[in-house]
């Protein structure tokens, strides 16, 4: 009996799983035992005919070229191939002795007719998956004009079926803010970071650790700031599903990844690195981790301060902050500054009157881009590439327009979070160590280690928070004049932004800071 081998081809994976493999398998062994052929090795594919270079093809071909069979069957021709090149190799086996059958269609390759009839349908067929792909093609287009993105979800958000936009996985979207957070600051490197991530539990949809490319292709993704970017063609859309991230984040992220913002490369991420010197030889004290605790220790041998341990210096950073308390007359000050500085500082109906225009501009812009592109006056590089520079400017043009509108409510979220951080100790030790680490930064100035003690001075805008609007607990709230001086903008910003608290961090978000000081 000759010897066959038998080539089985489906679309996808999910046909695959089904019973077309087990069909087509069903027609080949019933056409090799009625012509007396023996089938010595089954070659399956799992993969669209439309594209070249499958495996399992290839490896059939070329174990045939080596003379392991005497050719192979098919179940039909447009399973065999639906490209002229895979068809070509066909022609090319024939041409050289092997036999090639197809089991549900009734023609003989070797005959002229035979060879003809099935050169027609390869050529229908490749027609058939041409015309499909554009179809497929004019399908996933349409979608991303919508603002849909027809592909799989990025980590941090959710499929809902065809049609429908993205939405934010309430399990890992918490987790790739926090990743462009901590990557923004300018504290990680992409290793330390993948590490810290893992750390605190992000994954990927396979449940699996994120590798550092995935990471990596995460913090240059402009989808979780609206904006749907097509790699393979260049193309930019706007997105309808929920940003995660404003685009200024994103834009702080881009520059540290481009070196434009110092980013630092640490291998261990001590909380109080480069934070205290030593008192007697001004040097930095250098964390070591020893045994499981870490030590920060002044590096010339003939100091006398020697180690400290990072939890004692923790321990007097909570003693100096115990006697921080805003009473209720401090609230009532801050709340009111920032009342007041809403009021003098902020023109709500020019502002959003200017933001209305400039997102007119940027549309108009929009338009006149795309006329370039019609005309041919721009290639389709440079309108790939303006075009998502444009769709970042008018989404943040409409970050901004959002910040103004919590702006007005600025009061009323500064009252809460002071509300919550009346002892500042108390509030200190809530925070992750990431905050911690630039709370203490933020806080005080001076920072120093002398042999087994701890110094530092408050910074100045806690200077006058400390004498005007923080009083021992039991004490009442007493100003320093009949009216009491005022703080500056610049301290009601450094309090309400001490630990870059999510709750507050809302009413300047959009804003230009620079304007407080």
């Amino acid at each position: 009996m000759k010897q066959c081998f038998g080539y089985l081809r489906v679309s996808t994976t999910k046909q695959g799983d089904g019973v077309s493999l087990d069909a087509q398998k069903a027609f080949i062994t019933d056409y090799a035992t009625r012509n007396q052929i023996t089938i010595t090795q089954w070659f399956e594919e799992k993969e669209t005919a439309a594209k070249q270079g499958r495996p399992a093809f290839n490896a059939m071909v070329a174990a045939i070229n080596r003379g392991k069979a005497v050719g192979f069957i098919a179940h039909k021709i447009d399973r065999s191939a639906r490209n002229f090149a895979d068809w070509a190799k066909i022609g090319d086996l024939s041409d050289a002795g092997y036999e090639v059958h197809f089991a549900a269609e009734t023609l003989d390759f070797r005959s002229r007719g035979g060879r003809l009839s099935a050169d027609m349908q390869a050529v229908i067929a490749t027609d058939y998956i041409r015309n499909l792909r554009e179809e497929v093609r004019k399908g996933i287009d349409g979608r991303l004009k919508q603002g849909l993105y027809p592909f799989k979800a990025p980590c941090g958000y959710l499929d809902n079926g065809r049609g429908k936009p993205k939405t934010l996985d309430p399990e890992r979207a918490p987790l790739v803010k926090e990743l462009f957070d901590l990557y923004a600051s300018g504290n990680h490197s992409i290793r330390s970071l993948r590490s810290e991530m893992i750390r605190r539990g992000l994954t990927s949809r396979t449940g699996r650790p994120p590798s550092k490319r995935q990471i990596e292709a995460i913090l240059a993704n402009p989808f979780y700031c609206g904006i749907i970017h097509i790699k393979r063609t260049g193309a930019t859309y706007e997105g309808i599903h929920e940003p995660l991230i404003s685009v200024a984040l994103f834009d702080r992220v881009q520059a540290v990844k481009s070196g434009k913002a110092g980013k630092k490369v640490t291998r261990h991420n001590h909380m109080f690195r480069g934070l205290f010197r030593c008192a007697s030889c001004r040097r930095s004290m250098i964390p070591e981790r020893q045994k499981g605790r870490v030590y920060y220790r002044c590096q010339v041998r003939s100091c006398p301060t020697t180690t400290m341990r990072e939890d004692m210096i923790e321990d007097r950073i909570i003693d100096a902050l115990l006697g921080l308390r805003l009473s209720g007359a401090a609230i009532d000050r801050l709340t009111d500054q920032v009342t007041r500085w809403v009021e003098e500082r902020h023109d709500c109906q020019n502002d959003e009157l200017t933001l209305t225009r400039n997102l007119a501009a940027v549309e108009q812009r929009l338009e006149n881009l795309t006329d370039a592109l019609i005309d041919k006056h721009i290639d389709h590089d440079t309108y790939a590439a303006k075009r998502q520079s444009l769709l970042l400017e008018k989404r943040r043009i409409e970050d901004q327009a959002e910040a103004m509108a919590e702006l007005q409510a600025a009061p009323g979220q500064v009252r809460r979070f002071l509300e919550l951080a009346k002892t500042l100790a108390a509030y200190y030790q809530s925070l992750e160590p990431a905050e911690r680490r630039q709370f203490v930064q933020t806080a005080f100035s001076n920072r120093r280690v002398e042999a087994k003690s701890v110094a530092f001075e408050p910074s100045d805008w806690l200077a006058p928070v400390r004498s005007v609007s923080c009083a021992p607990v039991g004490e009442p709230f007493r100003p320093t004049s009949r009216s009491g001086p005022d703080l500056k903008p610049c301290q009601i910003e450094a309090l309400v932004m001490a630990a870059y608290s999510d709750q507050v961090q809302s009413f300047l978000v959009g804003t230009d800071t620079s304007r407080l000081r």
